[in-house]
């Protein structure tokens, strides 16, 4: 007799990035997303470090501050959060567009897969 497959659950991180803006008609928008399985919170808050680097110096000059002070230090509160099994977000905006970058702890179902016959 063949026992049944135990499923396995695996601990992970949702990253999204959402935008809102007129061109969303005022309401947010998911415009990136992926699930990110990642051994620590510190791998997930480092997919939105990277981003945020890369676009902060395009800010205007009262959220360039704001957003590389999150890099150099401020991070490490949202790291401590996911490890607390809370979300966390970071806020920038630019002219009348806002940003978001969320991440949030989930389980990931495995994948199944099919055979077609």
């Amino acid at each position: 007799m063949n026992s049944p497959d135990v499923l396995t659950l695996h601990p992970g991180y949702l990253c999204e990035c959402w935008t809102q803006s007129p061109a969303t008609g005022g309401r947010p928008a998911v415009v990136a997303g992926f699930p990110f399985r990642a051994a620590t919170a510190s791998e997930a808050v480092r997919w939105i470090r990277g981003v945020v680097r890369t676009v902060a110096l395009s800010l205007d000059p009262d959220e360039v501050e704001g957003a590389l002070s999150w890099i150099r230090s401020g991070y490490i509160d949202d790291i401590e959060a996911l490890n607390r099994n809370q979300p966390c977000a970071v806020d920038i905006s630019y002219a009348d567009t806002r940003i978001r970058w969320t991440v949030r702890p989930v389980v990931f179902l495995p994948m199944v897969d099919l055979v077609i016959a």
